[in-house]
């Protein structure tokens, strides 16, 4: 990493706090500088992912000497700081940012940056449901795919030393184009946040009509709808700056639903369902997303008074997370089953193990 001996992250939560904590993981031997608030700042040193610090009115002093800048705040944060930074930095670095969405992003750099000043836009897939310093993860990036949008022409040397950078945390690199990243985003991120919303806001509207519905919302309307439950605050910079794409496939879906219907009616609908499993199947296991996927185990429980607290028990003495969980059904005096979500497939096969080992009953479900 001789190329970057000097890396500034504007923004130390989730994804600055990871990308710090993930070079030093790997053995960067760098200077890694933060910018943030004074409370977050302090946490991140607490956490030993940064060797300076600056708050967020000092970027100046924070960015003037770094050869790599990561900008890891919100998007309407990002669009402001390009605007301005610029006449901070030194002509020989590198401008990289982390937004969901990158034309908005890529239009702006490209307008306030100085010519001399290299810009490429980054889209890590990866994240939380957390979005704090404390959630940063030095593993975050580990076989993610890491989204890179080019703006103006680099240099084969600067290209070939940033992939490097990302590979050596764990990341695989994917180069596309601006409106093609933004275009895929709404299609298999943005729309189903506006399906799940949908279909949460149709049951609970019919809840008003009976208390049956959503007590009967079972193991498919709750998977489907897990991400509905996402803060509105992290989405008001996606939805202002994809909203054309979002709405263009938004429309696209309500076609698909009146073929499907039409499908229904004319008995043809079993075509649809191998048509849909079979394109299921193809979806790559081994990476991550811009959907973060959980990993379930069903474990089979007596209805009895500590059964939970056990499980949980068990599985915090070998140091794993559950990252979900869900009591799916439960026969009085008999028993039940109890969904496990894992953020990793290594977690859930360790907790079929240990439970396993401890007289649990444990299936996986795919």
């Amino acid at each position: 990493m001789q190329n970057y001996n000097h890396i500034a992250i504007v923004g130390i939560g989730l994804i600055g706090g990871s990308l710090a904590l993930a070079l030093k993981k790997k053995g960067y031997t760098g200077t890694i500088v933060g910018v943030d608030s004074e409370e977050i700042i302090q946490q991140a040193r607490e956490r030993n992912a940064v060797d300076k610090a600056y708050i967020k009115p000092d970027i100046e002093n924070a960015v003037k000497d770094a050869d790599l800048i990561f900008l890891c705040t919100p998007i309407a944060e990002i669009i402001k700081i390009l605007q301005t930074i610029g006449k901070f930095v030194k002509p020989s670095a590198l401008i990289t940012d982390v937004g969901s969405t990158k034309r908005k992003i890529m239009e702006i750099a490209n307008i306030h940056l100085p010519s001399d000043v290299n810009f490429i836009g980054g889209h890590p897939m990866a994240g939380s449901e957390f979005s704090s310093i404390d959630a940063a993860d030095p593993f975050l990036f580990e076989n993610t795919t890491w989204v890179l949008t080019p703006g103006r022409p680099l240099n084969e040397e600067d290209k070939r030393a940033f992939g490097e950078l990302l590979e050596f945390i764990g990341a695989k690199v994917l180069l596309l184009l601006p409106n093609l990243h933004d275009e895929i985003a709404a299609a298999v991120s943005h729309l189903p946040q506006m399906a799940a919303v949908a279909l949460m806001h149709l049951a609970a509207s019919r809840q008003l009509e009976s208390p049956h519905f959503l007590k009967m919302a079972a193991g498919g309307f709750r998977d489907m709808t897990r991400i509905s439950s996402s803060p509105f605050g992290i989405w008001t910079d996606i939805l202002q700056t994809n909203n054309d794409m979002i709405e263009n496939y938004i429309d696209a879906y309500i076609t698909e639903l009146q073929t499907i219907k039409k499908a229904l009616q004319d008995n043809t609908i079993g075509k649809y369902f191998d048509r849909a499993a079979q394109s299921r199947l193809s979806i790559p296991k081994d990476t991550k997303g811009f959907l973060k996927p959980h990993y379930d185990l069903l474990v089979s429980v007596e209805d009895r008074p500590g059964m939970i607290a056990d499980i949980s028990k068990f599985l915090a003495a070998e140091n794993i997370n559950i990252k979900d969980i869900e009591v799916l059904k439960i026969r009085e005096n008999e028993g039940g089953t109890i969904r496990l979500a894992f953020s990793s497939e290594s977690d859930r096969d360790q907790a079929n193990h240990h439970l396993s080992q401890n007289g649990f009953e444990c299936r996986k479900r795919e």
